[in-house]
């Protein structure tokens, strides 16, 4: 434990240490990270905070893995009361607090390394387990932004499946490095693209649209034939200010020729209809 509590600490080890009275802990307003863990206040909080409290109660061995891990790579996507994923060797006999999902996977030499004092799997041990564990459209935005922050690379990716032929998640693994583009530059982007990829779309990431000469705007995903294009319109999108500028843009592309399918969280829920949506559009 820290020796002042401005930071993340062990309630047991606090009061044990003098530091706080059990009263002091309970009525103090100290966050709650996990079972018997607590942070300052004044700190971020976010999953990587999360994840700092559980490894204050990892065992030996034990290291923060999978779509937690992935916060440290590139691909900070996971909520701050998401679960913490943690790799245990087989050899590790641990379940974790209620807030932790515990993974059980051998863990080589090179496969962990230190995060800000948190053990963490490398970057490329971290893909192949969010590759493993998560749906296809999650493990996909988490690989493109990985590959796109230049944690990972494509070619190491494609090596690393190549040589894991037979190794547990193997078949995952390899359909979702296969749709791995890092020209997406939002998880819900990669989310839909993969949707449209699996139904046998083919949509241009992150497209210019010009005309007569003129930029008209770089959208999330165009079908530059049929002159379609899809964009995901996340919150900052429905600021009063933003909603002008974007029905201009819109209007200036549909103006031009360009069919716009525009997307909403909402949309997300239910990709199936957005590709009926897409196809609609495209005349299919």
């Amino acid at each position: 434990m820290r020796s002042r509590l401005t930071g993340v600490f062990v309630g047991s080890h606090a009061v044990a240490e003098g530091l706080l009275t059990p009263k002091q802990l309970r009525e103090r307003s100290y966050r709650r990270l996990v079972q018997g863990v607590y942070a300052d206040p004044g700190l971020e909080f976010d999953h990587r905070l999360r994840c700092t409290g559980v490894a204050l109660v990892l065992p030996p061995g034990a290291a923060i893995g999978g779509h937690s891990a992935a916060a440290w790579h590139g691909a900070p996507f996971a909520g701050p009361t998401d679960p913490v994923t943690v790799i245990r060797p087989p050899s590790v006999l641990w379940k974790g607090p209620r807030e932790v999902r515990v993974r059980r996977g051998d863990l080589a030499d090179g496969d962990v390394e230190q995060r800000d004092g948190v053990p963490v799997t490398s970057a490329l041990r971290t893909a192949w387990d969010v590759a493993g564990l998560e749906s296809l459209g999650t493990s996909v935005a988490a690989l493109d932004a990985m590959v796109r922050s230049g944690s990972v690379s494509l070619s190491a990716l494609a090596a690393q499946v190549e040589d894991g032929t037979g190794r547990w998640g193997v078949v995952r693994v390899r359909r979702a490095v296969g749709l791995v583009d890092p020209r997406a530059e939002s998880p819900p982007e990669s989310r839909v693209r993969v949707a449209l990829v699996l139904a046998g779309l083919a949509p241009v990431p992150q497209f210019e649209v010009w005309s007569s000469g003129a930029f008209l705007g770089r959208v999330d995903l165009a079908f530059p034939e049929q002159r379609v294009l899809v964009e995901y319109e996340g919150a900052h999108h429905f600021e009063r200010d933003q909603i002008a500028r974007d029905d201009e843009r819109f209007a200036r592309l549909e103006a031009a020729g360009w069919r716009v399918v525009r997307l909403s969280a909402a949309d997300l829920r239910d990709l199936d209809g957005v590709v009926v949506r897409v196809r609609a559009a495209l005349g299919h």
